[in-house]
């Protein structure tokens, strides 16, 4: 233990020192945006018909980039279901997991619809207003968490079938290429920005940005409520067999 330590303790402090220097090395808040914000700022309006810049550059100016950290995220949570379902035994009957507490109870009811909503809000208004498919599929997703919460294990799942999010996170993942490919049939690059752009400030604008947005929002959200079905599981059957 005492030479693990020694031999940790020089990278760890090599580390900590070069992002104590990174970080006072930043320019103040507001003070220097740099060239490439400099670019999206005079010409994203005209360009792509948007009010939320950040989502412009994810689905749009470097919506390749994006669509690699999507399937990063699908890899990773189809690797986590293909472990712990192959290394878990199947359970004939479901184990209870009633929620004795009425506060919880009410708090987790109060919110699993409020949490939906204004995850599918986020998604619908990502491109408007800041938020946008990853945000929003993430608060999406606490909402089905809060039905766990509020009721049991059974609910949950009878409310957010497996098969159906295996399915929805497929298709998420699919849409994102599916519209990439409209590009390659207009003869132009894979991910080019071919559909009508509209007015900027409404739902029918930025062109395929909104599709694409709401394609991570469908992926995203199933994934994570993908995440709280096998982690609960792993979490109430030991504790029912107890």
């Amino acid at each position: 233990m005492k030479w693990r330590r020694a031999l940790v303790l020089p990278p760890l402090a090599a580390i900590f020192g070069v992002l104590v220097w990174g970080y006072t090395g930043l320019p103040e808040f507001g003070t220097r945006i740099g060239e490439y914000g400099n670019l999206i700022n005079q010409h994203v309006g005209a360009q792509r018909h948007i009010t939320n810049y950040v989502t412009a550059v994810m689905f749009d100016y470097r919506g390749l980039d994006t669509m690699v950290e999507e399937f990063i995220l699908f890899t990773a949570v189809m690797g986590l279901v293909l472990l712990l379902r192959s290394g878990r035994d199947a359970a004939e009957q479901r184990p209870r997991d009633v929620v004795t507490s009425d506060a919880v109870r009410t708090v987790g009811g109060t919110l699993a619809p409020v949490l939906l909503l204004f995850g599918l809000w986020v998604i619908t208004f990502g491109y408007i207003t800041p938020g946008g498919g990853f945000q929003g599929g993430v608060i999406a997703s606490a909402g089905a968490l809060m039905l766990w919460a509020a009721g049991s294990y059974r609910h949950f799942r009878r409310l957010t079938p497996s098969t159906l999010l295996d399915a929805t996170e497929g298709l998420g993942a699919a849409a994102y290429v599916a519209v990439g490919f409209l590009g390659l049939t207009a003869g132009a690059a894979f991910l080019t920005n071919t559909m009508p752009l509209g007015s900027a400030g409404t739902l029918a604008s930025s062109g395929t940005i909104a599709a694409l947005n709401w394609a991570a929002g469908i992926e995203v959200t199933a994934a994570f409520v993908l995440i709280y079905h096998e982690f609960i599981e792993e979490y109430v059957q030991p504790k029912a067999e107890r």
